[in-house]
């Protein structure tokens, strides 16, 4: 007989318990500007990494859909370390908590970033909609190294971020590169919804054959260091 399939848990995860698995499960090893809703994954009882939803960096994100910033979001992260189940189930489980608390909901989009080697893995096998790559991008490395979206750094060093100002790098701080454009993908919550954005279907990208690796979206699904505890 096969072994026996960990129980899968979901439920929404501490400040705490994100920080680490962005930190040590995810690329960017960052985790996003707020507000966040924060959905922990647990097998057996053992934690196994967190979804992250967000607004995204991008006030114009849900514009062209003709919605209302509540009702759609960004899944921004996938931070997940040895798991059993499939991260489409992760994910469908995970809609549907996120839903029960936001049920103005009507659309989740997500990106691939081409960058890290991504193509979007996890939406194609979830039934995600690709909308094609967006135009490429210029961003900022920091002196300390990290790299910001265009729109995370500013000649004054002040950004605006729903509603409110915060400090940010200045760019003659900072290094510019030219990035690829991300692959966009889309997940109607009402058929409605899906019925708008279909038209916008495109074929799903190919991974190059020179890779072999099966990197899983924007965001990686990775291994790291022993997790602490969820809670």
């Amino acid at each position: 007989m096969g072994s026996k399939k960990p129980i899968l848990k979901l439920d929404w995860a501490t400040h705490k318990a994100a920080k680490y698995a962005v930190e040590n499960w995810h690329y960017s090893k960052v985790l996003p500007v707020p507000p966040l809703f924060k959905i922990g994954v647990w097998e057996d009882s053992c934690f196994k990494g967190v979804l992250i939803f967000s607004r995204g960096a991008n006030n114009n994100l849900l514009k062209p859909f003709c919605l209302k910033q509540t009702e759609g979001c960004e899944l921004t992260r996938v931070a997940l370390h040895d798991h059993f189940h499939e991260v489409s189930r992760i994910l469908s489980l995970a809609f549907k908590l996120y839903i029960r608390n936001h049920l103005s909901m009507r659309l989740v989009v997500s990106f691939a970033d081409p960058e890290e080697n991504h193509i979007g893995s996890i939406y194609k096998a979830g039934g995600w909609i690709y909308t094609g790559q967006q135009p490429s991008t210029t961003e900022y490395i920091s002196p300390d190294g990290r790299q910001w979206h265009g729109r995370m750094v500013s000649k004054d060093g002040k950004i605006k971020v729903h509603g409110q100002y915060r400090k940010c790098w200045r760019r003659d701080q900072c290094s510019p590169v030219v990035k690829q454009g991300k692959h966009r993908y889309l997940m109607p919550l009402d058929s409605e919804m899906r019925r708008q954005i279909m038209p916008l279907s495109k074929q799903y990208p190919k991974r190059p054959s020179s890779i072999v690796s099966d990197a899983t979206g924007s965001q990686l699904v990775e291994g790291g260091a022993t997790p602490t505890d969820g809670l």
